[in-house]
């Protein structure tokens, strides 16, 4: 079992992060929290890498396609003009291919996180995944008031400025994936390992 302050996770500011400049500011707000950046490369990311950071499997790509479906019919918009269809299984893989499109349209960021209870602190700094219901105080929450709807509107990814895993054990994958075997580095913080 690890010690508490050995907790890891995973980040990666999005495109709308990295075009938005707040780069420096989602660092700082990790850092005022006495977490650790152990990891940070900037990268263009391939369609390759993209895809296989994304499920593939029809249950994941199925709930994109739910999950568009609740979005439409919750604000009365009319699925099948847009879509040709109400058919989840055919709706899941336009969504995740306008993910991908998203996700390599500029440079990322990613980094590895380290501190007491990263995953949870991480993701409570971060806010709710959907920008417009994120509190302010949050990433997301201060700088993005994307939603669903809209998005679907426009035939395009969330634009919610970062990734941030889930749990320990996706960390633990998302770290692999996009670090492999690079060094993470251990330092200590003034005041904060101290």
């Amino acid at each position: 079992m690890k010690h508490p302050k050995e907790e890891v996770t995973f980040v990666m500011l999005k495109p709308d992060g990295v075009r938005k400049g707040l780069i420096g500011e989602v660092i700082k707000r990790f850092e005022q929290r006495d977490l650790k950046i152990v990891a940070l490369e900037m990268f263009q990311p391939t369609h390759e890498l993209i895809d296989t950071h994304y499920p593939k499997d029809e249950a994941w790509i199925t709930r994109l396609g739910e999950k568009t479906k609740n979005t439409y019919e919750k604000y009365g918009y009319d699925l099948i003009a847009d879509f040709g269809t109400e058919d989840t299984s055919k709706i899941g893989p336009e969504v995740r291919k306008w993910l991908i499109s998203f996700m390599t349209s500029a440079p990322l960021v990613k980094m590895v996180v380290k501190g007491t209870h990263a995953v949870d602190v991480v993701r409570k700094i971060a806010g709710e995944t959907m920008p417009y219901k994120a509190d302010m105080g949050t990433i997301r929450g201060d700088f993005s008031n994307d939603s669903p709807a809209l998005a679907n509107k426009e035939k395009r990814a969330v634009m919610n400025i970062l990734h941030c895993s889930e749990t320990p054990e996706e960390a633990e994958h998302e770290i692999k994936h996009w670090f492999g075997n690079s060094e993470t580095y251990d330092y200590k913080r003034f005041g904060v390992d101290e």
